[in-house]
Formats: structure tokens, sequence, C-alpha cells
């Protein structure tokens, strides 16, 4: 079969991706810049089509709910929001991750605190990657940094929380979601029968089994012993997924003397000052995270054999820096440059912040 291509959003794409790639269902509430996927859902109908659910909530608190209760029935669900959206879904988030089932969350980040601006922004890396809701846990954190990838990571999304039973987020920033991109769409792919599902999740709450006992989805424990090995056991399971699933892109790092880290949108402003820089003389490489959480410790490590110093370029006040550090351990100088607000630097404003903040020293 030949490649279906289109002209697309992001948020256009990970919609067709949502239907093509089997979701039972999508709970969701308007917000800008992520509304066009709440749109071309009922645009495309694919309750007619694929039998997929797909359902304007309430409020974003009443969404994640939904989501809840269909992943404890082992359906593919998942919600799309912005960033105020996200934060309102913070309470449901933690209990899917106690629950211990799989679910996707889709994040397109504007400007905050508070209402803030409809503009781009990655300032809910503090809130995604290390959890913004109640207790110990964590949740995949997939960075798209093109319109493709928006399409590609829904899969892949779902491939990582049905084989961890954990939340999966897809963290873009406004700009992904918002500007349009040549892009591969999957091909589709058969939702589930209950029958499936039974036998691939069998902790799913499906009714009574046939010796009639009934699966409960909770994350409540009374005594604290039971609750201390269930954290015990979420915790492997983080150590596990760190263990297996980091992804990052390199870009010319090989013989880079700097370095920029840079996830998103971000990174592709990035990638030019690389190739704008290079011109220059200044032998710069980027390393683009793709995974959020697990983060790229251990190859961020391994740079330091040739790196000077590295630039963390981010939309908003300094954030994944603070992981950077944690990986370089002091050796080399490691700054932050980004710009808050909903504003977008220019790769010649972030070369100007790699001479000033790294180089000079």
């Amino acid at each position: 079969m030949s490649e279906e291509v289109r002209l697309m959003k992001g948020n256009e794409a990970l919609a067709e991706a949502a239907i093509r790639c089997g979701c039972d269902g999508y709970f969701g509430y308007p917000i800008t810049p992520q509304s066009e996927v709440l749109e071309t859902l009922m645009k495309l109908k694919p309750w007619e089509t694929t039998g997929m659910v797909v359902l304007q909530a309430e409020s974003e608190v009443a969404s994640i709910n939904m989501v809840y209760a269909g992943a404890g029935c082992g359906k593919k669900v998942m919600t799309s929001t912005s960033s105020p959206g996200f934060s309102l879904m913070q309470e449901g988030v933690s209990y899917i991750a106690g629950a211990d089932i799989p679910a996707l969350v889709v994040n397109v980040m504007r400007g905050g605190p508070g209402l803030g601006t409809i503009q781009p922004s990655q300032a809910d890396y503090f809130q995604t990657v290390k959890g913004g809701g109640h207790g110990d846990y964590r949740q995949i954190t997939l960075a798209p940094a093109s319109v493709q990838e928006m399409a590609d990571f829904v899969g892949l999304g779902f491939d990582l929380a049905f084989k961890y039973n954990i939340l999966t987020v897809i963290l873009a920033d406004g700009l992904i979601g918002q500007m349009m991109e040549k892009v591969v769409l999957p091909p589709f792919v058969p939702r589930k029968t209950n029958e499936e599902i039974r036998k691939e999740c069998p902790w799913a709450s499906l009714g009574k089994t046939p010796d009639r006992k009934r699966n409960v989805i909770t994350s409540l424990e009374l005594e604290p012993e039971p609750m201390e090995r269930r954290n015990i056991a979420l915790q492997a399971k983080y150590a596990e997924i760190e263990k297996n699933e980091v992804r990052y892109e390199d870009i010319e790092t090989s013989d880079a003397e700097y370095l920029f880290v840079a996830f998103g949108s971000a990174a592709r402003i990035c990638q030019k000052a690389v190739e704008v820089a290079r011109a220059e003389g200044i032998k710069v490489g980027l390393l683009r995270p793709i995974t959020l959480f697990p983060f790229p410790y251990e190859h961020i490590k391994e740079q330091l054999t040739h790196v000077k110093g590295i630039l963390s370029v981010e939309y908003n006040a300094g954030q994944m820096v603070e992981d950077i550090r944690l990986a370089v351990e002091g050796r080399i100088p490691v700054e932050h440059f980004g710009r808050t607000g909903g504003i977008v630097p220019t790769p010649e404003e972030v070369i100007d912040a790699l001479k000033q903040k790294i180089i000079k020293k």
C-alpha cells in the first residue's frame, strides 16, 4: 500500500493518528492552542467508521476521569489539553498512576503561570516530567519536534502505556501543535475486541470473569504496608523504564566542543543555530531529548569527554537545565537560555547566548 501523505497542522495529524492507531475513546475539552484535536475528531466522525467514541466533556476534570474509567477497562483512551487544563487534570493523573493502568494524555503547552498567553511555551516541564500531582509517581513523557512526530508518537505513546501499565504524556509546545508540515499518516489498526482485551489485560474491569470474579480498579490502600508495597513496585517499574526506554537525537555532536540541549520546537531553532555557528567556526552540536522521562542522563555524561560547556535552550525560566546539571555533576559549565511569555527566540539569539554564557567562560 502506498504512503498517505498530507499537509497538516500538528494537532490535526495527532487526531488523525488517534483514529488510525485503534483508539477506543477520546474525552477532551477545547483550549487553545490544542482545540484542533477535538475539532478534527468531530469533523472526521470516527464513531461511524471505527467505532471510536469522541466526547466533549464538561471540563478538563471530567475528561481525565473519563479517561481513568476507560483505561480501567483496558481500552485505548486519551485526552488532550493545554497547560491550564493539564493543571486541572492532576488529581486524575495521580489516580491513574496509582491504579497502575495505561492511558495517553497530550499537553500542547502555552505560556503561564495562570491563564497566561495562548503563545508557545515549554514551562510545563516540571509539572509533567516530575509529576504534577500528589505521590511518588512518574509518567513517560515524549517531546515531539515535528508534525510527523505528533502523528508517530500517538501509536508509540499507547504502545509504551500498555507495555508498562503507565500514563504516557505527549508534551508538545504550541508551535508544534499549530505549525503545518508534510506528514506520512500511519496505517489503520483495528480496535481490539473485549475478548482480546481480556487476554492481553487480565486486570481490566470488563464485567465478571468466567469464575464470577470482578476486577476492581483502585489506587486506595487503607493500610501502610500494602501502600508501601504498591509504591515499591511502581519505583521498580520506573527504574525498568529508565533502563530500556531512553530516546534522543544527536546532531553534529561527535566533534562538538559545545552543546545545545533542547526539546520540541526549541530543538529546531537550535539545529539552525548549529548550522550558523559552525559556519562561523564554532564547533557546537545539538542533543535533543525525545523522552523527557526517562531523561538521557547517561548519554549527556558521555559527551563530557569532548564537550567544554552546555547551553540548555528552553521556552521557560530554566527547568530542564536542572536535569542536565544533575547529569554533568559540575564537571563542565551548564547554563540556561530561554524566553518566556510566549516569545520564541531566534537562532541568532541562541548563538549570542552561547558566546556570552558558555564560550566566554
